[in-house]
């Protein structure tokens, strides 16, 4: 759906984006992350058509963003981090008006926004007007304008911000119902949005793109230097003797339990996965295990490490 080659934006003097590539399928759903200034926005503008490239190519549904812009646009709904609304329009008015502005023809304006508004759970405040609404629903309005045109690409920046818990989660789950039929990019930096929403996750950083791949998978490139934590009970001379002659234990770290059981922390050696040796050394000396897991790195842990400075890293 979106096919990005060395797209380089260079503005007076500062490069926000730098010679990036990437793919999205059709009917996926897409986090871009990345500090401030990483060039998320910039990114965004250019595929929406809002502003040109320096250089390098953009396609959008096989089509050339910078060459057939008007037909790009119809193809893709945009939903700002500050909704555009009218606060003096009720909310089916407010749709009919954009679905028109947007080419639709009077019948299929109002067949679709009564399908957006359904979907989006607006049909209750359909004669409200907008400028009464709660911050959920206006962000719900802004979804559903976005949708109306039944775009192929449906770009969303920041869409659960400023929102509280019950609605973070209705709206989420409304975007979550998107994919398959509609191709969705998400910026945001709300890292459990995206681990909840998307399935492959774009993480950017001055400019250019550090990281492009599942959330599972960068949890498996990372997961050389996970611990393993078990619950044991044993002796603890005997637990620090085992730990110490296991030649794939790097270090290790013993906590007391209730009752008899120690919870042990264990670092691999060479990335190592501890827990099947683990488990065959409590059943060869009968003892008895209760937990036995790796520890998971979170996004937030995978983001910190890829967009760490390298003088940071050095350190």
């Amino acid at each position: 759906m979106i096919e990005v080659s060395n797209l380089t934006k260079r503005y007076a003097g500062r490069t926000a984006v730098n010679d990036i590539s990437f793919t999205v399928a059709r009917g996926e759903i897409v986090g871009l992350l990345g500090p401030n200034g990483a060039g998320k926005s910039t990114t965004m503008r250019v595929l929406s058509g809002f502003m040109p490239a320096t250089s390098g190519t953009v396609r959008v549904g096989g089509l050339d963003v910078f060459h057939d812009s008007d037909e790009v646009r119809r193809r893709i709904g945009y939903m700002p981090e500050n909704n555009p609304l009218y606060p003096d329009m009720r909310v089916r008015e407010y749709l009919k008006y954009r679905a028109r502005l947007k080419g639709l023809g009077w019948k299929k304006s109002r067949d679709r926004v009564q399908t957006v508004m359904e979907q989006c759970g607006l049909t209750d405040v359909g004669r409200r007007v907008i400028g009464q609404l709660s911050k959920g629903y206006k962000q719900r309005v802004g979804l559903a304008d976005a949708l109306v045109h039944d775009p192929e690409l449906i770009i969303l920046d920041e869409p659960t911000i400023g929102l509280d818990p019950h609605q973070i989660r209705t709206v989420r789950a409304l975007i979550k119902s998107l994919a398959g039929k509609h191709t969705v990019l998400i910026s945001t930096h709300i890292l459990p949005e995206v681990e909840m929403m998307c399935g492959r996750v774009l993480i950017m950083l001055d400019g250019r793109v550090v990281a492009s791949d599942t959330p599972e998978n960068l949890q498996r490139r990372m997961a050389g230097g996970s611990q393993v934590i078990a619950e044991i009970a044993a002796p603890e001379a005997d637990l620090r003797a085992a730990w110490e002659n296991l030649a794939e234990v790097l270090q290790y770290d013993l906590t007391p339990c209730e009752g008899e059981f120690f919870r042990c922390a264990l670092t691999p050696r060479d990335g190592k996965d501890l827990r099947p040796l683990v488990f065959a050394l409590a059943r060869q000396n009968g003892w008895a295990l209760r937990e036995l897991t790796r520890s998971r790195h979170s996004l937030e842990d995978i983001y910190v490490q890829v967009t760490k400075p390298a003088t940071e890293e050095a350190e």
